[in-house]
């Protein structure tokens, strides 16, 4: 279900400089003589902190009459992150590289089905279902591990499994921020990119629920009304930026205060069509800036229950520039993306 970041791996994304320590140089890699959980105790004994964690699927996504591409997202991060400057800014040593889900069988499987007939749309979203024991059961030892899963690439239907694993340690409901112009709580008609958090909702694994700059008319009315059912909360784009009923940090903090509530864990989730212009799934021209994004990652970063980052949708392949454009663009926000976290759980730390 794992596929472990080897050092012959890094040697291909990585340049080497002299006189200068790319991070990719300083993260610690996987021991493959060792099974998960030894690896994950053993990096916590050696000091890290964050694991990173890629999920190279568009399953979620098409599965939800969507885009393709967002299963080269993770490919995308590592181009850039590793080859950004390892210094006093940042403790690389507590960052484990791990590697990533499993899923070329499963893209294999679902590239000759067509979401146009309905039963083989069925079987991709079964395909999703599948994954969906993958992606919990390896994020699931990472918490018991006690470290902080960062999970990347792929589409939004990999909330459901990371939530149900953080439920499952905890023994809690999660709470959860979700930075999206779509709130994600579409029907259960089968697992996809679009009902990850209503299938959360629905088997008792989600409490306190917070979209911020959700879009008005990207979202059905029957799915605002089931995210009003189950008590979910927004703050649209409309209501901060066009009608400016309130400014962005006001948004954010009326995000912060919902999913403060209770006692249970945190989850940061970005699906990076929020971003503007951004390569992903659902491209939008109408969204908040990366600046804005990483306020959100970092802000909700620094609450001591926040457990994982989760980043979905960058589909470098839907840039109008190309695949090469898109590669430079996701790569780059989704390291600022990660980046914000590592800062806003030091700066936690620091406050405490």
């Amino acid at each position: 279900m794992l596929n472990l970041f080897t050092h012959d791996q890094l040697r291909q994304y990585c340049s080497i400089r002299d006189g200068e320590q790319r991070l990719g140089q300083a993260l610690s890699l996987p021991d493959p003589l060792l099974n998960l959980a030894g690896q994950l105790a053993h990096s916590k004994a050696e000091g890290c902190r964050f694991v990173l964690l890629g999920v190279p699927e568009d399953i979620g996504p098409r599965a939800n009459f969507g885009q393709g591409g967002a299963d080269k997202g993770w490919a995308a991060f590592l181009s850039k992150f590793v080859n950004l400057q390892s210094n006093h800014f940042i403790a690389a040593g507590q960052i484990l590289l791990l590697g990533e889900i499993q899923c070329a069988d499963l893209q294999q499987q679902a590239s000759t089905l067509d979401i146009s007939q309905p039963l083989q749309l069925s079987q991709l979203r079964q395909l999703v279902e599948v994954l969906d024991h993958r992606v919990a059961s390896v994020v699931q030892a990472i918490f018991d591990a006690g470290l902080l899963p960062v999970v990347i690439g792929g589409g939004h239907n990999n909330s459901y499994p990371i939530i149900k694993a953080l439920s499952q340690v905890s023994g809690q409901q999660v709470n959860c921020a979700n930075i999206d112009p779509h709130s994600d709580f579409r029907p259960l008609e089968g697992r996809h990119s679009g009902n990850g958090f209503s299938y959360a909702w629905q088997n008792g694994m989600l409490k306190h629920y917070f979209v911020l700059g959700l879009h008005e008319l990207k979202n059905s009315a029957a799915t605002l009304a089931q995210l009003q059912q189950a008590a979910g909360e927004f703050c649209s784009y409309q209501r901060i930026f066009v009608r400016q009923e309130l400014n962005y940090q006001q948004a954010l903090d009326l995000c912060i205060d919902n999913v403060v509530q209770g006692s249970g864990d945190i989850g940061i989730e970005v699906d990076t069509d929020s971003i503007s212009l951004m390569p992903v799934s659902a491209f939008t021209n109408c969204g908040i800036s990366v600046q804005a994004a990483e306020q959100f990652v970092y802000q909700l970063a620094k609450l001591p229950r926040s457990r994982y980052l989760h980043l979905a949708e960058a589909a470098p392949a839907q840039h109008p520039a190309g695949l090469a454009a898109g590669v430079n663009e996701a790569g780059q926000v989704l390291s600022a993306l990660v980046l914000a976290f590592i800062q806003g759980k030091k700066d936690q730390a620091i406050a405490i």
